[in-house]
């Protein structure tokens, strides 16, 4: 990894909890992890919210996270999309359709509502975001408001995981290794700004 911020080690009650679940979720402690340790409050305000998220369920699993890899894919956080790949995987999603994201609109093995979803949730991440009216009314009919204001919300996290990942240089740590259908690449390669 070549983060822009020196890792630190994990200290403290929490860092030992942390150390601890994540060798046991994952076999290791993400390096990510020591990056953000050096501001532990963000590090556990994000992660609260994270969980937080997990727990709601208006809108569909697969859906989330197809919208959460979509941005992504998009704004180059090859983090988040290895890790949420990985999470599919865990989750039992299909991972025929998960492994697509990065080329959806070029994929023929998502329905209409997953495009719409994947489609929000590039128009979200566009600056300025690029909704439409049609295409919220489109997802406000099949999915209801409740469902949409959370995979908004859940698009929103993505976008703030994704952009603070990319601008620390936090890369890709293997983690969809273990899944047996390889994750489809991106044509191009979007999140890195240089300067003129």
């Amino acid at each position: 990894m070549t983060a822009r911020v020196p890792k630190v080690a994990l200290t403290g009650l929490t860092g030992s909890l942390i150390k601890r679940f994540s060798s046991k979720m994952f076999g290791k402690v993400p390096e990510s992890i020591g990056v953000l340790w050096n501001n532990p409050e963000v590090f556990k305000a994000g992660m609260s919210f994270g969980r937080r998220l997990q727990k709601w369920d208006r809108a569909d699993e697969s859906l989330k996270s197809f919208a959460h890899m979509a941005v992504a894919a998009q704004v180059g956080c090859g983090w988040c999309l290895d890790f949420n790949y990985f999470q599919a995987w865990n989750k039992q999603l299909d991972l025929r359709k998960a492994s697509q994201v990065p080329r959806w609109w070029e994929s023929d093995v998502f329905t209409a509502l997953e495009r719409d979803v994947m489609a929000y949730a590039e128009a979200m991440t566009n600056t300025p975001p690029t909704v439409t009216d049609e295409l919220s009314a489109r997802l406000l009919d099949q999915l209801g408001a409740a469902a949409l204001v959370e995979l908004n919300a859940v698009i929103g996290f993505a976008n703030y995981t994704t952009r603070c990942n990319t601008a620390l240089g936090i890369e890709s740590e293997g983690y969809s290794d273990a899944c047996e259908i390889p994750l489809a690449a991106r044509p191009g390669h979007s999140g890195v700004a240089s300067a003129s």
